[in-house]
């Protein structure tokens, strides 16, 4: 099955999509930090995440960094970070915890303009907690370890499985093409200089030929 409007995915391409999905995700340990960065998206989840770490006593800062991208401009006009810190503000952290980041628009500026704003509130973190959606984990490491060397970096996001996800979003493709446009990035980047080099397991490389190769393809890098 091909193509880029379709209702049904294979159980076989939710297979191999949930072997990239894996890949994804560090597992890391979540310590307190010194700070927090929610990192912008579609996924309102990761603002939700972010307030629960919060309450849960985590870290004193929380950043929210984010403007737009084709696929949250729809859902988020205002800008992926000035939607988040509503949500965060709704479940209970207070407005003097949050720090707002609105002109991000990729990875490398979320962790860059996030750094110099918050060293500019007089925070400089020795440990560091990035909150993202969960198959952005290992991206968002990577590209933290480029761009911000100096800090112990742990990520973490909302602990859910992969048919869970699925669901929560409402848009099974959307999702699988976002997975393997973030793998893509994940091998690619580190010759861009915009991140460090992460080993792709061969199984999790061929899953993501395969899926190519069924067209899930709208997330790609264009060349």
């Amino acid at each position: 099955m091909t193509g880029d409007n379709r209702d049904i995915i294979g159980e076989d391409e939710k297979r191999r999509a949930g072997l990239i999905w894996d890949y994804h995700q560090l597992r890391h340990e979540v310590r307190p930090c010194d700070a927090a960065i929610g990192l912008g998206s579609h996924d309102l989840g990761v603002a939700g995440f972010a307030a629960e770490l919060y309450r849960a006593g985590l870290f004193p800062a929380l950043v929210f960094s984010g403007g737009n991208s084709p696929t949250t401009r729809a859902r988020f006009p205002r800008g992926e970070a000035v939607h988040f810190r509503e949500h965060a503000l709704s479940l209970g952290v207070p407005p003097e915890a949050i720090l707002l980041e609105p002109r991000a628009g990729n990875t490398g500026q979320n962790i860059a303009f996030s750094r110099d704003l918050l060293g500019a509130a007089g925070i400089k973190p020795e440990r560091l907690l990035l909150i993202s959606k969960p198959y952005m984990e290992r991206r968002s490491y990577a590209t933290a370890r480029k761009v911000w060397p100096e800090v112990e970096v742990i990520c973490s996001s909302e602990p859910m499985e992969f048919d869970a996800y699925l669901a929560s979003i409402g848009d099974e493709k959307l999702v699988i093409d976002m997975l393997v446009g973030d793998l893509q990035r994940v091998m690619e980047y580190p010759a861009l200089g915009f991140a460090i080099d992460q080993e792709v397991p061969h199984d999790v490389h061929e899953a993501y030929l395969s899926l190519i190769a069924d067209g899930f393809t709208s997330r790609l890098l264009t060349r």
